[in-house]
């Protein structure tokens, strides 16, 4: 969906919706990988009975990763999908259903946004090669270092498009891998499969939002399923509220900015590929395997609860004194239709209304003051009633004005902060350092190794010579200007460069939307009218309103028309809404989707006709081709306000030229197998009407398929390296949604016999702490879990065998300590063979507390009490090297008073004598002496404190 910034709004206001994913990991034996059975409990405590997977979130990362090494070649590309589903199917571990939808041809008003997006990939794949080359023959003429070039095809994500012979493909492979999980994995033993690949219509989410409303329009479907869908698009949490399905939720990948990318020049990470200098990498530590592997590189998931996002909109949308009853339903649907006005895919968000400027805050508001004039809700089923949203835009449009004057304020004042920050950097920059061998190290790196010698001392010798040059070169005057021959003269003064300029250079904005005669400026510009064009104007806002109407109905009963879409690249101001009452927003009827090289040619730029068969490849390149103008090579970006170039201004494609359906596929362990197999042997070519009682509920027709799976025949393996299933059990046959009348309303309510979630928030949640956050009060699905904590003290003694780097074993902050176990050698502390100290087993998990208050007082500075100092000396040597050495001393912790420390030797004094009471009694007696001990601890904590 086009609002980038919608779900970091989302979690930063509502933050109680997300849920970090517990996942259980294979394990290994012997140098062989043990699956996990999925057939368990799931360990996030909550059971999914549906999963439903918009593949398109998960082919993109899988073909070309941003933060790992692509894949080599397809095959590789198809194992990395599989095992990406794997992943999804042990978190979820769904029991009745799978769902996996590809997105295949999308309505019109979709293909202009696929149109912009494929034409700015290609061209920007262009220019970055191109300048990877430049970079890179530069550098080598310098005498720099840089990898070898690998020799191989540029992968062209444009490729992942309904038509493409990839996408026939993937959809081969998805049947082999659906029929090898049905027969090995006894997670997916009762589960019934759906593949919507790429030849079925419509986008992936909006199959799968098809599939749920005609369901739940059956009478055998149970109004409790727990649903979870996965997917990144902000779009997909409006569908899931648009469902009214009260157990929905939605797991996506857990979004961390500023990951680190390596460069594609020398692989390191760090700089970017106009950054490079061609230095090798140094060696850090005598293995260095993780030097060329980003940090973090498998992404971790977490889960969007839509049940919990429905008691905060219930809380926030709840109005007192309506003339009308109250129903959170339409409330949260009116909810939905107003996040639409800061952006989707179909439509351009109005110039007023930006998400990172609180706009469905103002939205809201103005909504729940409005309300109360309009009579009534703005939505009902999926159908908007434009005169009283018509009462929304006239009073968003009269704070137009002052929206645009703040917008600019704010840029002001973060141009004004930036710049003081590069300032501030500057003069605190040291002015020469050393690289490479000479490089300055940091204290306390353990027994890390020492920088390795440079490889190429010429290069980096004449790079400290410039870099001093450059640095040691006389500050002139400001008032000094030079003279031709290059000698300052003192009369005058002389121009900045641009390069040395503290601002950046940004595109010129002629609109100006801050000053008056901001609307004038902007249909000038943006549409090359006058503003005085009432006719035009009119056909703009018609056009607008058009769209709102379309995207609720999409999302709330489908697709209304395949044709239509919104002819302009730009959305008029909220104050131009006036009189949208009586426009029509009725769409044409018995509208069929493009066929698959239909969209190809309109989405396509000739960069990308390779995947076109000869004949229609030859309209993009042809010169005399009668349609060569919707082909250029190069373009416009107008980034229209926005910091990302996301709209491409191009020619709208016209319409110009074998469409799929879904297929089911169940085990031999379904009770819905034997039931396919007679409809196979019957060989019947009438549709035969799905049994619900056989499989969850689920109704809908069933036809046989022209190239089935089927038990005991060989399935084939697409892919090289994995096996034929010469042993197949499964079987497929094709399966349709139960058909309605083109008249007929889905009810956008919750079913009867819905059990509504416990509620999840507390009153906690809506009051602010002193940070100004709302408190979280849920961090699973479990209401009743203890959670865990640790102190710092809890942590120093994991310190002890656990490093703080990866690779270090033993290098932790806190490994040249003795362990606490010193207190009494002969029975907690066992050494390893390797001298490496080890967690000692604590007599009791009471006595963590003795170890927190010593590490505690150790830590301050004073004297060691009572053996400590005996035991240290039994230790060797590995824990008398470097012996509590920081920056600012012993562990660099602050100093205590002498009265505090002396009440400090008390309580260290009265710890020990009760822990050395305990080591040779008996549990029951320990038991007793603790509980004693705990009775004393406020009395113990104060003397501390």
């Amino acid at each position: 969906m086009g609002v980038p910034a919608f779900f970091r709004w989302l979690s930063r206001k509502y933050p109680s919706i997300v849920v970090h994913c517990t996942e259980e990991k294979p394990k290994e034996c012997n140098g062989i990988k043990i699956p996990v059975d999925t057939g368990k409990p799931n360990p996030n405590e909550v059971e999914f009975d549906n999963l439903y997977l918009d593949m398109n979130g998960i082919i993109h990362p899988c073909t070309h990763p941003e933060d790992k090494p692509a894949p080599k070649n397809e095959d590789e590309m198809m194992v990395a999908i599989f095992e990406y589903i794997d992943r999804l199917f042990n978190i979820i571990r769904p029991r009745r259903l799978l769902y996996m939808a590809i997105d295949g041809v999308a309505p019109r008003a979709k293909m202009n946004q696929q149109r912009s997006r494929r034409f700015r990939a290609s061209k920007e794949g262009v220019e970055a090669t191109e300048e990877k080359q430049r970079v890179r023959e530069e550098i080598l003429a310098k005498g720099g270092y840089l990898p070898p070039e690998e020799v191989k095809e540029r992968f062209d994500s444009n490729c992942i498009t309904p038509g493409t012979q990839f996408m026939d493909n993937l959809a081969k492979c998805l049947r082999y891998y659906i029929a090898d999980r049905l027969n090995n994995d006894p997670g997916w033993k009762n589960l019934t499969v759906i593949l919507s690949d790429a030849s079925a219509p419509g986008e992936g989410e909006h199959k799968i939002m098809d599939y749920i409303r005609r369901q739940r329009a059956q009478p055998n479907h149970d109004p409790n399923t727990h649903h979870c869908l996965c997917g990144a698009d902000a779009d997909l949490i409006m569908l899931g509220l648009a469902t009214h399905e009260p157990n929905f939720t939605i797991i996506r990948e857990e979004f961390k900015p500023n990951k680190p990318k390596p460069c594609n020049l020398c692989n390191q990470f760090g700089h970017e590929v106009k950054d490079c200098q061609g230095l090798p990498r140094e060696k850090q530590g005598e293995h260095d395997q993780f030097a060329d592997c980003p940090p973090g590189s498998e992404q971790e998931f977490i889960f969007i609860r839509l049940n919990v996002l429905r008691e905060y909109l219930e809380r926030e949308l709840c109005m007192a004194s309506l003339p009308f009853t109250f129903d959170i339903e339409r409330s949260i649907d009116d909810w939905v239709f107003m996040c639409f006005f800061v952006g989707n895919d179909f439509l351009p968000h109005l110039p007023s209304l930006e998400i990172r400027e609180g706009a469905i805050d103002r939205l809201v508001n103005i909504y729940k003051n409005v309300v109360h004039k309009t009579g009534g809700y703005l939505t009902e089923n999926g159908y908007v009633n434009l005169q009283r949203v018509q009462m929304i835009m006239l009073a968003v449009g009269e704070v137009e004005d002052s929206i645009f004057k703040k917008r600019k304020d704010d840029e002001e004042n973060f141009k004004r902060r930036q710049k003081e920050k590069r300032k501030r950097m500057k003069r605190d920059q040291p002015s020469f350092i050393p690289g490479g061998q000479f490089s300055p190290q940091a204290l306390g790196r353990g027994n890390r190794a020492s920088p390795q010698a440079i490889s190429n001392p010429r290069h980096v010798a004449f790079e400290m010579r410039m870099q001093d040059r450059h640095n040691s070169t006389p500050s002139t005057s400001p008032n000094t200007s030079f003279a031709s021959d290059g000698t300052p003269s003192p009369a005058g003064g002389i121009k900045r460069k641009a390069e040395d300029s503290d601002s950046e250079p940004e595109p010129e904005d002629n609109i100006r939307l801050w000053e008056a005669g901001w609307k004038q400026r902007y249909y000038k510009n943006k549409f090359d009218v006058e503003v005085s064009d009432e006719k035009f104007r009119r056909k703009v806002v018609q056009s607008y309103v058009e769209g709102l109407c379309w995207v609720l109905r999409y999302y709330y009963q489908g697709c209304a028309s395949w044709k239509w879409y919104y002819p302009f690249h730009y959305a008029p101001f909220a104050s131009d809404f006036e009189g949208i009452a009586d426009m029509p927003s009725d769409f044409e009827k018995d509208t069929k989707p493009f066929k698959p090289l239909e969209q190809l040619m309109g989405v396509f730029p000739a960069a990308s006709g390779n995947f076109l068969p000869p004949t229609w490849r030859k309209l993009m390149t042809d010169p005399e081709s009668s349609i060569i103008d919707f082909y250029p090579e190069d373009f416009a970006i107008d980034l229209n306000g926005k910091k990302f170039a996301w709209q491409v201004f191009l020619s709208f494609a016209d319409r110009r030229n074998s469409l799929g359906g879904d297929v089911m596929y169940v085990g031999k362990h379904h009770p819905f197998c034997d039931f396919v197999a007679e409809l196979y042997k019957s060989s019947s070519t009438e549709p035969v009407d799905m049994p619900p009682e056989l499989c969850h509920g689920i109704q809908g027709k069933l036809t046989l398929n022209e190239n089935p799976v089927l038990p005991d025949v060989a399935v084939p393996s697409p892919v090289p390296a994995l096996r034929d299933l010469t042993q197949n059990s499964a079987i497929n046959i094709n399966f349709k949604d139960p058909q309605f009348q083109e008249d007929f309303i889905f009810k956008a309510v919750v079913l009867s016999g819905a059990k509504k979630p416990p509620p999840t928030l507390k009153p906690g949640d809506w009051e602010k702490n002193n940070d100004g956050r709302s408190w979280r009060p849920q961090l699973g699905f479990n209401r009743d879990r203890r959670q865990v904590h640790l102190d710092q003290s809890a942590f120093r003694t994991l310190g002890h065998a656990m490093s703080r780097e990866r690779g270090q074993s033993g290098s932790g902050l806190y490994s040249n300590i003795a362990p606490p176990g010193a207190y009494n050698q002969g029975n907690a502390h066992r050494p390893r063979l390797g001298g490496q100290p080890q967690i000692p087993k604590l007599l009791s998990s009471k006595f963590f507390f003795f170890f927190c208050i010593f590490a505690f007082y150790q830590n301050s500075g004073a004297t060691p009490l009572l053996s400590w100092n005996r035991m240290q000396q039994s230790q060797g040597a590995a824990f008398q090297q470097n012996q509590y050495q920081g920056l600012g001393g012993q562990m660099n912790y602050p100093q205590r008073a002498d009265d505090r420390m002396e009440r400090g030797r008390q309580v260290m004094e009265h710890c020990m004598m009760v822990h050395y009471s305990l080591l040779d009694c008996p549990v029951n007696v320990q038991r007793k002496k603790l509980k004693r001990f705990i009775g004393i601890l406020p009395q113990v904590g104060s003397l501390l404190l």
